[in-house]
């Protein structure tokens, strides 16, 4: 039986490897017996390895053709990471072992994957292993480990990647995105939607990019506001530069219709206050508005894991891309045009993919293996 668990996760490449955390967290709280304990991949590389975690915020934002060129390596080579990451993460993982004694390891970072498997084969410890992919098309093959037990997939899209990195179908159960609980709580205390895309009431956009808050936010704040009857709120996230400069471009020129935010706690609660969401693709940000039910315009990806992810949210009508900035006031007009036909069909659509259950599935899930270890 399932009773002490080891999470390996990441505190500082973006924010969504500890979201999900979270989320799986609230679930598992709700088993007395049960006991869970998080730990940051990267930490068991000591400081260099963390410094190599905290440098995910200034490559994505500032160096997207080096990230692009991480990426590649990272999908021709992954063996070569995996042998790397195990010579310097070895001594301290047989540490934590030893002290948790995990019935079980989860998964939700795909840098360890290889390197925490090869460890436990190579010293003859043998504890089921599970992996949930924290992206929804285009996972890097760190995900599909072939030791792994068992994959949980978000999407259908993500476990045909699983399969074309020739991991075993049957090992691969879609149980969704988990979101934190706090997300779908849009219906208790705010008010009824149907009637607020009217001419004379503002609408309330907000422009977010992840928590490394990367992309051109100012300019589209800019343009909604010389062409709409609108608010903007903008979330910068970890990036102290780019809120300094956003206030100092938009402050004086907007006034009161601007408000600029760093790294905040309540951004369900900025969601679901709001009409719009503008937002790169960023996989935990778009599954967090949809549990919000705030029709999205993704403006961008990163290149790597969040390549498909723009394709995925129109797929499925979960919002429109509008990647190239100069259409997006045409973009926006069309969403606003027949009373705002295609901005309900979008909540629609996203009240119909969003499941406030898929945490307390996975959870249930995992706590229903019956995987047999040796040590």
């Amino acid at each position: 039986m399932i009773k002490n668990i080891l999470i390996i996760s990441s505190d500082y490449t973006g924010h969504g490897h500890k979201s999900i955390t979270e989320a799986l967290c609230e679930k598992f709280s709700q088993y007395e017996d049960i006991n869970v304990k998080v730990i940051d991949g990267f930490s068991l590389g000591g400081k260099a390895m963390i410094q190599v975690g905290k440098s995910y915020g200034p490559i994505t934002r500032n160096a997207k053709e080096l990230w692009k060129l991480i990426w590649k390596i990272s999908l021709t080579k992954p063996q070569l990471i995996d042998e790397a990451v195990e010579i310097i993460i070895k001594d301290n993982l047989l540490n934590v072992l030893e002290q948790v004694k995990p019935d079980l390891i989860l998964s939700v970072h795909p840098n360890f994957n290889g390197s925490v498997l090869n460890i436990m084969e190579k010293s003859g410890i043998r504890i089921p292993f599970v992996t949930l992919i924290a992206d929804l098309v285009s996972i890097s093959p760190h995900w599909t480990n072939p030791k792994a037990d068992w994959i949980i997939s978000p999407t259908y899209e993500a476990k045909n990647k699983c399969v074309y990195f020739k991991f075993p179908e049957e090992k691969v159960k879609i149980l969704g995105f988990p979101v934190r609980s706090r997300f779908y709580n849009h219906r208790i205390g705010y008010p009824d939607k149907d009637d607020r895309y009217r001419q004379d009431i503002p609408l309330k956009c907000l422009i977010m990019s992840g928590g490394e808050g990367s992309g051109n936010m100012s300019k589209i704040a800019s343009i909604l506001l010389e062409n709409f009857n609108c608010t903007v709120k903008i979330v910068a996230g970890r990036n102290k530069a780019a809120k300094r400069k956003l206030e100092n471009t938009l402050y004086g020129k907007f006034g009161q219709k601007v408000e600029i935010y760093g790294f905040v706690n309540n951004i369900q609660e900025l969601m679901m206050s709001s009409d719009i969401a503008f937002t790169r693709g960023s996989p935990n940000v778009i599954m967090e508005a949809v549990s919000c039910n705030v029709p999205l315009v993704i403006t961008g990806a990163l290149p790597g894991q969040e390549q498909g992810n723009p394709e995925f949210a129109s797929k499925y009508n979960l919002g429109v891309v509008c990647e190239d900035l100069k259409n997006l006031q045409k973009t926006i007009s069309e969403l606003l045009s027949d009373n705002a036909l295609k901005l309900n069909q979008i909540k629609k659509s996203q009240e119909q993919f969003t499941n406030p259950d898929t945490a307390k599935n996975i959870v249930n899930f995992i706590l229903g293996l019956d995987i047999k270890m040796e040590i």
